[in-house]
């Protein structure tokens, strides 16, 4: 089974810094594999490893997918080789343009059975580039998914509704979006770090980016408020409820 997952290079949030006026400065802010990201790598592995299988991890962006540290952080993980298609013009790109340069990369490659994703960005979070992805391939398409497993020539996964868990059978080629609660990805070792740094890299060229089908308006920090530093105070019982009327009057 030839598995593709896919990862972003997103800004480390710790790094980010709030101007006064609530927009966003990334310019200090280092690139590091979406959290998300992390769960679609480990579960490649996974079924790789169950079935013998090889993972290509796939990344789409500018200039930060060339950075030697964040490529043997994903190799280290468990890829067995990692192709990047790189354009500034990507940093900007909406889900919609990012899944097309995706599919075209998942075409290039061939004889991909299985693409992986993460349950969405760790920056943006739109959680739509893995379905445009599926729909742009043609490809058998889930979201949400949170147990896989190989049966013959198919998948069962599991995916978790509200009330129930809903199993279903997904003819290949696919691509699913996977849930943070399929697994926990590995902490690369030192053998893992130091077999990164010979497993191939290929860099692809962008092709002309697709309209946007989405347009950023504005990106904001959370408006800040002040506490109002209320302290209940009584027997447990009066204070939960003095709580639930501070609750119900905002």
């Amino acid at each position: 089974m030839k598995i593709v997952a896919c990862f972003k290079a997103s800004p480390d949030a710790q790094d980010i810094q709030t101007l006064p006026d609530r927009t966003l400065n990334l310019e200090r802010a280092a690139s590091k594999i979406g959290t998300y990201d992390l769960n679609a790598i480990e579960a490649a592995r996974q079924l790789a490893d169950a079935t013998g299988g090889t993972v290509v991890g796939l990344s789409a962006g500018g200039a930060a997918l060339s950075n030697a540290k964040l490529t043997k952080d994903a190799l280290s993980r468990g890829l067995d080789e990692l192709v990047a298609v790189v354009d500034e013009a990507l940093v900007s790109a909406e889900g919609y343009q990012t899944a097309q340069v995706l599919a075209g990369a998942v075409r290039d490659l061939g004889d991909v059975d299985l693409v992986l994703c993460g349950a969405g960005s760790s920056d943006v979070y739109a959680q739509q580039v893995g379905n445009q992805l599926g729909t742009i391939l043609g490809w058998a398409t889930l979201n949400g998914v949170d147990a896989i497993s190989v049966e013959g020539d198919h998948l069962v996964v599991e995916r978790p509704l509200e009330d129930a868990v809903q199993v279903v059978e997904v003819a290949l080629p696919a691509v699913l979006s996977l849930t943070s609660g399929i697994n926990t990805p590995r902490i690369a070792g030192m053998k893992d770090i130091l077999a990164a740094g010979k497993k191939p890299v290929r860099t692809l060229d962008a092709p002309a980016l697709a309209p946007a089908s989405a347009t950023l308006v504005s990106q904001l920090a959370p408006e800040q408020v002040e506490r109002r530093h209320i302290i209940l105070e009584g027997s447990p019982a009066d204070a939960a409820a003095e709580l639930a009327t501070y609750l119900k009057a905002l």
